[in-house]
C-alpha cells in the first residue's frame, strides 16, 4: 500500500529522511481493528518524529501521522484515538502506552491497525476530512481547556502563536463555551485571521496587554514564556502542551510562586474526552479549521509547509 513514512531520522534536516512509497499493509491480529483510512491530518509531533524525538532509529521505517477517520472492516466510519495502550491517564490494557508512529505505525496511509478499543464512531454530521483533524490538535486544546485551565464562561483566556493547529481549536472551542479569548502572533495576517474566527482581540508577541488573564494556553514554549508568566493575574494558570520554540525558558520562579501561579502540564486527552469533543461539534456546528486538503502522494509539500509555518488551521492528506 501506497504510504508517507520516515525511512530516516536528522534532527537538522528532517524531511531529508521522509520517503513516499510502498509499505505492507497491516495485517488483522485478535482485539485490533484494520481502518481503510479516508482522512489523515498532519502535526508537529510528525516533524519531530523525523527528527527522532520518540523514534529510535531501531524502529524504522516508521509511517508517520497520528490522527485519521475511516473505515472499519465492518464499513462503520470512525475515528482514531491516538493514544495506544489507554483507558485513562497510568492505566495500561495489553500494550505500552504511546501515541501512534512512536511504536505502531501510523496514519499516512492506505490502512491502518489500532486497537479496537480505540476506534470511535464518527458522527454523521462531520466529514472524514474534519473528523480527521480532532485527535491530536484538537483533543489536545480541549483538555487544556475544560479540563486543565480551571476556566469558566466569561473568564479570559490568552492564546499564544495564532495560526497552528491547536492554537485556533483554542480560538474556536474557547468562543463556543463563553469564554472572552485574546491571541498573539508575529504575523498579522494571522492574528486577524483570528479575529474572524472569533477571538476578542489580537496582539503582537509579548505586547503589553490590557489587563491580566484568567489563563494562558502555552504551546510556543520560550519564545513566549516570559510573556505568559506576566500576562496571567494572581491565583492564574499556565496550561502548556508544547515548545516549538524550544522548552528551556528561565523559569522566572519568583513571580510564579510569588503570585501564586499554577503551571500545568497537558498531553493530547483520553478517549472520553474525544467522545465529548466529537458530540461538541456536532451539536453546535463548530467545525475544525482545515487550511489545505492534499493527495497523499503531496505529503512532502504539506510538510514542508508545516515545517515552514505557512499554514492556518490543519493540513489533511487523503489517500487516493
Amino acid at each position: 500500500m501506497f504510504a508517507a513514512y520516515a525511512a530516516r531520522t536528522d534532527a537538522e534536516d528532517p524531511l531529508s529522511g521522509l520517503e513516499l512509497g510502498e509499505r505492507p499493509e497491516p495485517e488483522a491480529r485478535e482485539g485490533w481493528s484494520v481502518v481503510t483510512v479516508k482522512a489523515a491530518s498532519l502535526n508537529h509531533h510528525d516533524l519531530w518524529s523525523l527528527r527522532g524525538v520518540g523514534l529510535p532509529g531501531e524502529r524504522l521505517p516508521m509511517i508517520l501521522g497520528c490522527d485519521a477517520a475511516g473505515v472499519d472492516e465492518d464499513g462503520n466510519e470512525v475515528v482514531l484515538h491516538s493514544v495506544i495502550g489507554q483507558t485513562g491517564y497510568g492505566v495500561r490494557v495489553g500494550e505500552p502506552r504511546s501515541i501512534l508512529t512512536e511504536r505502531y505505525q501510523g496514519t499516512f496511509a492506505q490502512k491502518v491497525a489500532v486497537p479496537t478499543w480505540n476506534l470511535l464512531p464518527k458522527p454523521k454530521e462531520l466529514s472524514f476530512a474534519e473528523a480527521a483533524c480532532l485527535p491530536t490538535a484538537w483533543l489536545t486544546a480541549y483538555r487544556m481547556l475544560f479540563t486543565n485551565a480551571g476556566v469558566r464562561p466569561g473568564d479570559t483566556v490568552l492564546v499564544q502563536g495564532a495560526g497552528g493547529g491547536v492554537a485556533t481549536a483554542l480560538v474556536v472551542l474557547g468562543k463556543a463555551a463563553g469564554l472572552r479569548v485574546w491571541v498573539t502572533s508575529r504575523d498579522e495576517a494571522k492574528g486577524a485571521r483570528a479575529l474572524e474566527l472569533g477571538a476578542d482581540a489580537a496582539f503582537a508577541t509579548g505586547a503589553r496587554l490590557p489587563e491580566r488573564v484568567d489563563a494562558v494556553m502555552e504551546t510556543v514554549g520560550a519564545a513566549t514564556w516570559s510573556h505568559s508568566v506576566k500576562s496571567l493575574r494572581p491565583g492564574g494558570t499556565i496550561v502548556i502542551s508544547g515548545a516549538t520554540s524550544g522548552p528551556n525558558p528561565p523559569a522566572e520562579l519568583t513571580r510564579v510562586f510569588f503570585l501564586e501561579l499554577k503551571v500545568v502540564g497537558s498531553t493530547m486527552g483520553t478517549k472520553e474526552e474525544l467522545a465529548g469533543l466529537l458530540s461538541m461539534c456536532a451539536t453546535t456546528g463548530i467545525r475544525p479549521i482545515i487550511d489545505s486538503v492534499l493527495p497523499l502522494n503531496e505529503a512532502r509539500e504539506a510538510f514542508t509547509r508545516m515545517e515552514k509555518g505557512d499554514l492556518f488551521g490543519k493540513l489533511v492528506l487523503e489517500p487516493r
